[in-house]
């Protein structure tokens, strides 16, 4: 049987982006980590949401949707539960995740549905001209807030921590290889996966030099099981560390428990339901 290398899981859809976007490298990411997993082709789909990371699943030569904003997750839920087999990825940028999409995450944690969600956090809304995101630093200058942006900036990691989401990790676009085998541990993660990725945008925010001096691995000592040091650690912003910051392996996922239903429940037809409902 022949190997799949990573430039196959290409389509014939070239990227768009512009010249220096930090997503380039999550895509050469991911496309080596279905790579080094072996992954058919036709056994993935990506869900994305709106945005200048959402365009993502039409460069990737597999299943994919492109949505509506802010509702990746769902459509990931809804793969996932449909073909369960299916290696499902969603993946979305800062706004998209955590502003309009950011109610379904608390969701997607307590269900421990079994996709691996990408954010590629690049502080700003691309699209819309570098307006402040909800993850843009305090007092950050741009076209759409000449006077600085006065709202405080989430912390993706700790909310995701908070949420008792079962995998969590960052990565940096500027370091490629190591944000590649986060992804592979993401993808072979049985449950639901957040990583947040800076992702510099090069028009509006750039914040390579930023990321490079700020950003370190995780300490070497760091348990991935201990989550209230994994949320001390993500609260930490100099350094920003980089890596897996918790996992939660022992958690059913959502598909096997709705199956194990189904498999205790064979006798509940439709007039059985009915049944019960008037009653």
């Amino acid at each position: 049987m022949s190997t799949v290398n990573a430039n196959e899981y290409k389509s014939q859809v070239k990227p768009i982006w512009c010249p220096g976007c930090g997503d380039y490298a999550v895509l050469t990411a991911l496309l080596r980590a279905f790579a080094t997993l072996q992954l058919p082709k036709e056994d993935i789909a990506i869900a994305s949401g709106i945005g200048c990371s959402s365009r993502f699943p039409a460069f990737v030569d597999t299943y994919g949707i492109h949505g509506v904003h802010g509702r990746a997750l769902p459509l990931a839920t809804g793969i996932k539960l449909g073909r369960p087999e299916t290696t499902v990825v969603a993946v979305g940028g800062d706004g998209d995740g955590f502003s309009i999409g950011g109610g379904h995450i608390p969701h997607a944690a307590r269900r421990n549905i079994n996709i691996t969600y990408i954010v590629m956090d690049n502080n700003v809304y691309g699209m819309t001209k570098g307006q402040p995101s909800p993850t843009t630093p305090l007092g950050t200058v741009g076209k759409a807030s000449p006077y600085g942006s006065q709202e405080q900036p989430l912390n993706p990691l700790l909310m995701a921590l908070s949420y008792n989401v079962s995998f969590v990790a960052r990565c940096f676009s500027g370091r490629p290889r190591e944000m590649s085998q986060v992804f592979v541990q993401a993808l072979r993660h049985p449950g639901f996966a957040l990583i947040q990725v800076l992702s510099p945008c090069v028009t509006f925010f750039n914040t390579y030099d930023h990321y490079r001096r700020l950003t370190r691995p995780l300490p070497a000592s760091h348990d991935p099981g201990d989550r209230l040091k994994a949320m001390a650690l993500a609260m930490e912003t100099e350094p920003l560390y980089l890596g897996l910051f918790y996992q939660d392996v022992d958690r059913p996922t959502y598909e096997a428990r709705l199956h194990e239903v189904r498999d205790q429940a064979p006798h509940l037809t439709l007039d059985a339901i009915f049944e019960q409902l008037r009653c």
